[in-house]
């Protein structure tokens, strides 16, 4: 995986779908998505964003996340990813707040399983980030329904969810949203492919973190396996998720507890009349 040109970045980095907050990686908004099966029907502008950690927002960062509309952040990561890499939960504005969310356990990041994690997004093949994209969604029954509820009740108010990476955890999230949406699964796949755009001015820093990891340890081939975003992964997950789980409503069904009711109005949250 090459180093992509600087300057192609910053220019995808300032267009859409990505969005500026100073001192957030990856962020993008959900909104203006053509709905493939509601025609006539996009996903809501300035109501749903990812983005990777958030740790080093800067206090013109705070302004623009108010400037957007956003009223809440969730945050995916488990308290010993925190810890570990020295990125806490930053204070924002009164009119934001944060709210944690960890999709994991702490037991579940323990040296043995994240160690199985890392080897996992090590090999760099799609059964291997199927395995733990299945574990995300077994997994994140309370924080995704917590999402999705917010979605149902708050329509109105703007929300941030967030991972540490903004790829996997975030990425499966967006890919329930838009999925449930109607967006076609190829805008689906590209979405969660610009994370490879969206973490590139960190691409050092991860890693600089990752190359501490027995697992990576003098291993580049597999750290850059685990930073990696393809499209076809995102493809295959979104068939996982009609195999396995019987498609995304069936999942807020069955896994997070919803009604047929709720579903219905979660997307109708979701969309507004309008083409791209």
């Amino acid at each position: 995986m090459d180093t992509l040109d600087p300057s192609w970045v910053q220019l995808q980095l300032s267009s859409y779908p990505f969005v500026i907050v100073d001192g957030v990686s990856n962020i993008r908004t959900l909104g203006d998505y053509s709905s493939k099966a509601f025609p006539r029907h996009k996903t809501k502008p300035n109501f749903l964003f990812r983005s990777g950690e958030i740790s080093r927002v800067s206090e013109i960062g705070k302004k623009q996340l108010e400037e957007l509309g956003i009223k809440k952040v969730f945050d995916l990561r488990s308290d010993i990813e925190l810890e570990k890499f020295g990125t806490p939960v930053p204070e924002l504005t009164s009119s934001v707040n944060i709210y944690r969310l960890p999709v994991f356990k702490k037991e579940d990041y323990s040296p043995e399983m994240i160690a199985r994690r890392y080897k996992l997004y090590a090999t760099g093949k799609i059964e291997s980030f199927m395995e733990l994209y299945s574990q995300i969604l077994d997994n994140a029954i309370i924080s995704y329904g917590t999402i999705f509820k917010h979605i149902r009740d708050y329509p109105d108010e703007g929300i941030l969810f967030h991972c540490t990476a903004g790829k996997d955890r975030t990425g499966v999230l967006a890919a329930l949203i838009l999925k449930l949406a109607g967006v076609d699964s190829e805008d689906i796949a590209k979405d969660y492919a610009l994370t490879r755009v969206g973490r590139e001015p960190e691409r050092a820093l991860v890693i600089s973190r990752l190359s501490k990891e027995p697992t990576f340890e003098n291993n580049k081939e597999s750290m850059l396996n685990l930073l990696e975003a393809r499209a076809e992964t995102m493809a295959a997950f979104l068939e996982l998720l009609d195999e396995k789980y019987g498609g995304v409503q069936t999942y807020l069904e069955k896994y997070l507890g919803f009604s047929p009711e709720d579903v219905i109005t979660i997307r109708d949250h979701l969309l507004v009349t309008g083409e791209l």
